[in-house]
């Protein structure tokens, strides 16, 4: 089935889709969704191929979901995850250079960045809050 068709079958009723009352467009809570927008573009369940940016479970670095186009009938292996813990500057170069080399999806390129980026941000610790000097009597 075309991800046309899958679209218009899912867009207004799906079990991720989040709606509420005065916002012009609903939000949508899928797995691999970028922007977390219900819309054809970021959808991370009609394409043949999708981007997925993920914290990885011990919190370094960021994990890399794609999905292989030519494994669609096999879901079950479709799904390929890379977890990129160089460090902030050369894990995001390695993700621009992994969608730009196999033209991979680049309309996606600078969400998936700030998807990284905000998931690499989230990891480092809080700065140590500076308390009142206490008065002296």
């Amino acid at each position: 089935m075309s991800a046309d068709l899958s679209w218009m079958i899912i867009r207004n009723n799906h079990s991720y889709l989040v709606k509420k009352r005065n916002v012009k467009k609903p939000f949508s809570k899928e797995p691999h969704n970028l922007s977390n927008l219900n819309s054809f573009r970021y959808n991370g369940l009609v394409h043949k191929k999708l981007i997925g940016i993920e914290a990885p479970a011990d919190n370094k670095g960021f994990t890399l979901v794609y999905k292989k186009a030519k494994a669609w009938r096999h879901p079950a292996k479709s799904l390929v995850r890379t977890q990129m813990k160089a460090g902030p500057r050369r894990s995001l170069y390695k993700l621009k250079r992994f969608i730009r080399a196999n033209s991979y999806r680049p309309d996606l390129l600078k969400i998936a960045l700030r998807r990284a980026s905000a998931v690499m941000k989230s990891q480092k610790p809080l700065p140590a809050k500076k308390g009142r000097a206490k008065k002296t009597d």
